[in-house]
């Protein structure tokens, strides 16, 4: 298989062999169950779409007792959970493409609906790449959200963190498209490629990746095979 989802525990140090202090993000990564297998013929490539996590049931009414409140998952969501032998629907539905690695030793494995996935997909040394949702900051200005360094602070300057001229005046005299402005920042999907898996405890389901992925802590990964 090819990757795994998990959520992000936090992040810790661990020493190798030599002693070296090693700073590590670890991914808790439940079995994955595959809900589905798309063939090549229908979506043009082949992929494989995993679970990961459960919803809560709608609760069968008996007389005049009330559903419960809260998010419920949907007729739909149920069916398609069923069509794959799960009593509950995953909570978060994810899709590998079965083509999306470089490695050369990597053949296509044969899955099956309804099979699990585990952390025994990867070993240690291991290079893979890590999907995560960063940290939403909201509006912000130029000075955090692109870097700017912003004005001088004394001489009598009061635009202090303002992004000053933004475009030119006679020619072309207009605001070029792109131009890093103030504005939302942060809660974009981010990759971050070429991480080494330092550690996997297989009976806890941690993958204990070198260095920091994108996202909150509780936030959902994508822990993906690189060639």
């Amino acid at each position: 298989m090819i990757g795994i989802i998990g959520t992000k525990m936090g992040m810790t140090q661990i020493f190798n062999a030599l002693g070296q202090q090693i700073p590590c993000t670890v991914i808790v990564a439940e079995p994955n169950p595959v809900v589905q297998v798309m063939e090549t013929s229908k979506a043009g490539f082949a992929s494989v779409q995993l679970g990961h996590g459960t919803q809560r049931l709608r609760r069968e009414s008996k007389g005049k007792e009330r559903t419960p409140r809260g998010r419920r998952a949907t007729k739909a969501e149920v069916g398609h959970a069923k069509k794959a032998g799960l009593d509950a629907p995953p909570s978060t539905l994810r899709s590998f493409r079965l083509d999306d690695t470089q490695a050369t030793d990597y053949v296509a494995p044969d899955v099956a609906i309804g099979q699990k996935i585990t952390v025994e997909i990867f070993k240690v040394g291991e290079r893979v790449k890590v999907t995560g949702t960063t940290k939403g900051r909201g509006f912000q200005g130029v000075v955090k959200r692109w870097g700017f360094g912003g004005g001088p602070n004394t001489h009598g300057n009061t635009k202090h963190r303002r992004p000053g001229s933004i475009g030119p005046g006679t020619d072309p005299s207009r605001v070029i498209k792109g131009k890093k402005m103030p504005g939302h920042y942060g809660a974009e999907r981010h990759t971050q490629v070429n991480l080494r898996i330092e550690k996997i405890d297989v009976e806890r389901n941690l993958i204990y990746v070198r260095g920091a992925v994108a996202g909150p802590t509780n936030g959902i990964l994508l822990v993906r095979k690189q060639g």
